[in-house]
């Protein structure tokens, strides 16, 4: 029994660290240690985390993860345990341009070198930053949404936006603003409410509520995976399927699967390409580690297009799924 407690205690404290360890050990291999950080567990950051490995390990680097779970003080333990264990490198994606900004620019000035995922920052000090076209990839839903509206709604639509603006304000605005300028152009449709839920459990509730206290709308736009599924299951559970559809963000293997579901509720997501994000962002990272030119990319941000995910395109649904799985 001593000996299983000794086991669970130390897997305990591992998952404390948030997937770090920092024993004395792993810094014997003589190895460059690196680091990728994501800000919150799901498909899209996972599938980011593994691009980030897999670029780390190709160049023959230790690789740690970590994930800040969205908490701004344990963004800064991350980082200034990179500092002061002697970490080299960092692909991360940050909580916000506001809050990180000044952890980030101190720890690059203690000599971590940082690449940036999932946001455009421009900061001199980055070997660079991927991301995607929030506002466009908003628009090229929406744009499928306004489509649906006039073929299956005659043009009217009443609207329920599920978003993220509390946690990631600069993301979320851009993605619900390109939606609905998408959208507001057909004069039927209007905007009945606007909430905060992007975990899937809180947006099924959030969703649901929205339902009842909206019995007349028939869209719901997501503006992230949790609250696209969050959304998707919420119709279903109230018996809307078939009178409200969803529209929104993320693609991962659920997603596909809610978009053949017979139920007939989620109708376009609009996938990013996380992997490939997180691949581009470790490989400038481990450029400037190994002293290679990386002027091309340095304080530079660049834009990692998406892919439209349709019902109306099972074609597409089979090929997005099968190079999902070849990377996953």
């Amino acid at each position: 029994m001593k000996n299983v407690f000794r086991v669970l205690l130390v897997l305990s404290l591992l998952m404390v660290l948030g997937g770090q360890v920092f024993a004395a050990a792993q810094a014997e291999t003589g190895k460059p240690k690196v680091a990728g950080v994501v800000f919150q567990e799901d498909q899209f950051m996972k599938l980011l985390q593994l691009g980030y490995r897999d670029a780390a390990l190709a160049a023959g680097f230790d690789f740690y993860p970590g994930n800040t779970n969205g908490d701004a003080a344990k963004e800064a333990e991350f980082l200034n345990t990179y500092v002061t264990q002697g970490y080299k490198g960092l692909a991360i994606s940050p909580i916000s341009e506001e809050a990180s900004l000044k952890v980030l620019t101190d720890a690059a000035n203690k000599g971590l070198l940082i690449g940036i995922s999932n946001h455009e920052f421009k900061l001199p000090f980055l070997t660079g930053a991927f991301t995607s076209d929030n506002y466009n990839l908003g628009a090229t839903v929406g744009a499928a949404a306004a489509k649906y509206i006039k073929e299956n709604l005659g043009g009217k639509a009443k609207i329920a936006i599920v978003q993220f603006k509390t946690l990631l304000p600069e993301q979320s605005t851009a993605r619900s603003t390109g939606f609905l300028d998408q959208v507001k152009g057909l004069p039927g449709v209007t905007v009945v409410t606007d909430q905060d839920a992007w975990m899937q459990d809180k947006a099924i509730t959030v969703a649901g509520d929205i339902i009842t206290a909206h019995s007349d709308i028939n869209i719901i736009f997501a503006a992230n995976e949790g609250g696209t599924i969050g959304s998707t299951m919420a119709v279903k559970n109230a018996g809307k399927a078939g009178k409200i559809a969803v529209f929104g963000f993320d693609g991962s293997e659920q997603m596909v699967q809610l978009l053949k579901d017979p139920a007939n509720v989620l109708q376009a997501v609009i996938a990013q390409d996380p992997y490939n994000i997180g691949v581009k962002t470790m490989e400038t990272v481990v450029k400037a580690v190994k002293g290679e030119d990386y002027s091309a990319t340095k304080g530079q941000s660049f834009i990692v297009p998406g892919i439209l995910l349709e019902r109306a395109n099972p074609a597409g649904l089979d090929a997005f799924l099968a190079d999902l799985k070849s990377k996953m």
